[in-house]
């Protein structure tokens, strides 16, 4: 028998491996401690036992998502997302509850485990969905307010059955009393805290903060939450239901933020725990000798939800393209179907054998839920001919946007940067077309008249309409790598010679993105640090000159497009060491010089300890060319030395 420290240890050290693993492919954490109960649990390898004590623990990772969720919810995005979440969630959930109970009625089953049934196969993984939408960035598209609406209801839905399904587990006899009663308990916990523990909660959490202790304030956090699920179970509720509204009374307070910020290690640790202990309870023997009904039952929950979904999404009014990526990102199980499953295993509600078959088809449909997402914009082009036609009169919109532009520059992403942006190149009177998939932000600024379209812009159709063969550059505004990549990956196939410049929030991809094509990245902490040691610099009585003059210098090691500048003849040395810096110096080459014929890498001019910057051919403009680049007569030459090294390169050019 194994101690405790050793058992900390196992799982410890499976939960790094795994999750190490599920982040190399890029998918969902929450997975891998799925799949880390399952090997080490009493069924598999049985490392950890599957004890009382680990599953009261569990309960823990429900209580803090429960409060997460509780964070999230105001009134205000209710009533922004009131269609998706009162129409199309609590339709989506009373129709899976009807199906369901339908089909217990025709197989002869008890309907209060269909009824249980029901609601665990009406959720959809939110903590799946949500952050593979949020990697994609698809939460503010059409479709992703449909599916946080329908996720939210999901998540309210919670709460009633956790509460309904304990009532109708202890007999047929007098089961309106006790729902009654259940109902009356609830509503008189919701009314004393939403109503007298609002105003405590605000008062009391100013007394906190004052004492000005961030350990206090987390242990704050933590009597209120279990405190508050200790009430409603005391009451007779759930452990849930306190932690639910522990978050809502806290989310209207003005220490959300902070709450949410110290509370994700604990939530995240919890659930993951949470998860691994779902993943204990699997029997991979019953399964096995099931695995043909496994396979049926996971195939039939992903196509009857899919199919539902996107049914009362197209009702609701989403067009088709929306409705089926609806439906496909929703299609799966979800972690609180989990908790409701084992509610009724433990309430004894379901057969054994059959229950965890059903809880095997249920991790089946998550572990799939990304790789379906991925897929979805190639399974939605294939089934809507509506797509295609949509597809193609964004299209239209694009190219007729940008038909009348030449030498323009094409904004890819037009939020607080784009828009800054674009102000800029508009008051220097430069051309240009934005891109933008967030719907409500194009309608608006369309309207007033700026020159922003819909579009997709890592998709190589949107690009080549917005014009990317006959424009001056590209400017990438959105914090994305993986996008971006993919932007410059269709550029280099339209436009090799396009300058392209990229936004990043820090240098860690800056190799990476150079690599694949970008004449320059921008990381946001790298300026925000300039920024900060120019100001204090500047405070603490360093001459404002010197300070520019440092700030030009960092910022010439790391852009290679701001380094060295034309001189002129009015041009004066601040000192003799200024004289000797890098500039920058165009060389024609004029019929009869040494270098045509010959390719950059030939010339070796960086043996010289000089530059190519750019390479000007008649009204192409080429930054940073290759080194296989052959220059030709008419060729304007940038490089980048001191005054020394450019003259000695100008002879090579020229003279040979």
């Amino acid at each position: 028998m194994r101690n405790t420290l050793e058992l900390v240890l196992i799982l410890l050290a499976s939960a790094v491996f795994v999750v190490v693993v599920f982040r190399s492919l890029r998918l969902p954490p929450l997975l891998a401690y799925l799949l880390v109960g399952v090997a080490v649990g009493p069924f598999a390898l049985a490392w950890i036992p599957d004890t009382d004590e680990g599953r009261h623990l569990a309960e823990f990772g429900v209580v803090f998502l429960m409060f997460s969720i509780g964070l999230e919810f105001s009134l205000l995005k209710l009533f922004q997302l009131r269609r998706a979440v009162f129409g199309l969630g609590f339709a989506q959930v009373l129709l899976t509850l009807a199906v369901v109970l339908g089909a217990a009625v025709f197989l002869g089953a008890p309907w209060q485990a269909a009824l249980a049934v029901g609601g665990a196969l009406a959720m959809s993984s939110t903590a799946i969905v949500l952050r593979i939408l949020a990697e994609r960035g698809q939460l503010e598209t059409p479709q992703g307010r449909d599916i946080i609406g329908v996720l939210l209801f999901q998540d309210l839905a919670v709460i009633p059955l956790l509460i309904v399904i304990p009532a109708i587990a202890e007999g047929s006899g007098e089961l309106a009393e006790r729902l009654a009663l259940a109902v009356f308990k609830a509503a008189v916990v919701l009314a004393v805290l939403l109503f007298i523990g609002q105003r405590l909660m605000r008062g009391w959490f100013h007394v906190v903060a004052r004492r000005r202790s961030h350990e206090l304030f987390i242990l704050n956090v933590l009597l209120i939450t279990l405190g508050l699920a200790w009430l409603t179970e005391r009451a007779g509720l759930s452990l849930a239901l306190g932690a639910f509204l522990a978050g809502m009374l806290i989310a209207e307070t003005e220490y959300r933020h902070q709450v949410e910020e110290d509370i994700r290690p604990f939530r995240e640790v919890l659930l993951g725990l949470f998860f691994v202990t779902m993943g204990m309870r699997l029997d991979l023997g019953a399964v096995a000798s099931n695995f043909s009904l496994l396979l049926v039952l996971t195939a039939l929950l992903i196509a009857l939800k899919f199919a539902m979904i996107t049914g009362l999404a197209r009702l609701f009014g989403a067009g088709p393209g929306a409705a089926l990526r609806t439906g496909l990102a929703l299609a799966q199980a979800g972690e609180f179907g989990l908790v409701l499953m084992v509610q009724a295993q433990s309430l004894a509600l379901l057969d054994r054998d059959f229950s965890q078959i059903l809880v095997a088809a249920m991790l089946l449909s998550m572990l799939a839920a990304p790789f379906i997402i991925q897929a979805s914009d190639k399974l939605v082009l294939r089934w809507s001919s509506a797509e295609w036609m949509l597809q193609s009169l964004a299209l239209h919109r694009v190219a007729a946007q940008s038909l009348a532009t030449e030498r323009h520059v094409v904004i890819c992403g037009y939020g607080r940067t784009g828009q800054r942006l674009a102000h800029l190149l508009e008051h220097e009177r430069i051309a240009f077309i934005a891109l933008d998939s967030d719907s409500e932000r194009v309608r608006g600024a369309a309207a007033a008249g700026e020159t922003v379209v819909y579009g997709d812009a890592s998709r190589r159709e949107t690009l080549a309409a917005a014009g990317v063969a006959r424009a001056s550059a590209l400017v990438i505004t959105f914090a994305d790598t993986q996008l971006a990549l993919r932007i410059l990956h269709h550029v280099r196939a339209l436009n090799p010679a396009l300058p392209v410049i990229v936004r990043t929030l820090d240098d860690a991809d800056m190799d990476r993105l150079i690599a694949a094509g970008a004449a320059e990245v921008v990381p946001e902490t790298f300026e925000s640090s300039l920024m900060l040691a120019s100001h204090a610099l500047v405070l603490l009585g360093v001459p404002l000159r010197r300070v520019v003059r440092r700030i030009r210098e960092v910022r010439e090691q790391r852009y290679s497009l701001m380094r060295g500048f034309f001189h002129g003849g009015t041009d004066e040395a601040e000192d003799p060491d200024e004289a000797r810096e890098p500039r920058l110096h165009s060389v024609a080459l004029m019929p009869g010089a040494s270098a045509l014929g010959r390719s950059l890498g030939e010339l070796a001019l960086d043996e010289l300890g000089v530059q190519v910057t750019a390479l000007r051919r008649r009204e192409q403009r080429m930054v940073s060319p290759s080194p296989q680049t052959a220059l030709q007569a008419g060729d304007v030459i940038v490089l980048l030395g001191t005054p020394e090294q450019l003259a000695v390169a100008e002879i090579r050019l020229l003279q040979g």
